[in-house]
């Protein structure tokens, strides 16, 4: 069985983190379950960079962020990106699609509408995590 690889943008990640009951926390649970995360350098540093930021002070303590941020690079599986894509409207989201081809993932899953409306990313689903929890 081909394993399944998925690419998780940041605010996905960061609201699956922030908010325990949230469908984006149930989305990262089935993604879990069912594969691995995969990670670039840009995405993980994104991640990291966003996640330290004094704004999610009132949500979380920033150890309690600097844990995540060590287990979420633990269980992340770290892929060299190959090819440089410049199909998305907003350049900073290339590299989530970029990381979805190096790994070639079984799916992106974004709340960000820039990546949705590529969907399908050459045969790579990418949905929200609404539609990825009602997928499969």
């Amino acid at each position: 069985m081909r394993n399944k690889f998925f690419v998780i943008d940041t605010n996905i990640l960061i609201s699956a983190f922030l908010f325990k009951n949230s469908t984006t926390k149930s989305a990262y649970d089935k993604i879990i379950e069912s594969g691995r995360i995969v990670s670039s350098i840009d995405t993980y540093n994104e991640f990291c960079d966003v996640l330290i930021r004094p704004k999610f002070d009132r949500y979380i303590s920033l150890e309690t962020r600097l844990n995540i941020i060590n287990d979420f690079k633990e269980i992340s599986i770290f892929k060299d990106i190959s090819e440089t894509i410049t199909d998305c409207r907003d350049p900073k989201d290339n590299k989530f699609l970029e990381l979805a081809i190096a790994a070639n993932a079984s799916c992106i899953i974004t709340g960000d509408d820039d990546l949705l409306v590529l969907n399908p990313f050459r045969n790579i689903p990418i949905l929200n995590a609404t539609d990825f929890l009602n997928s499969e």
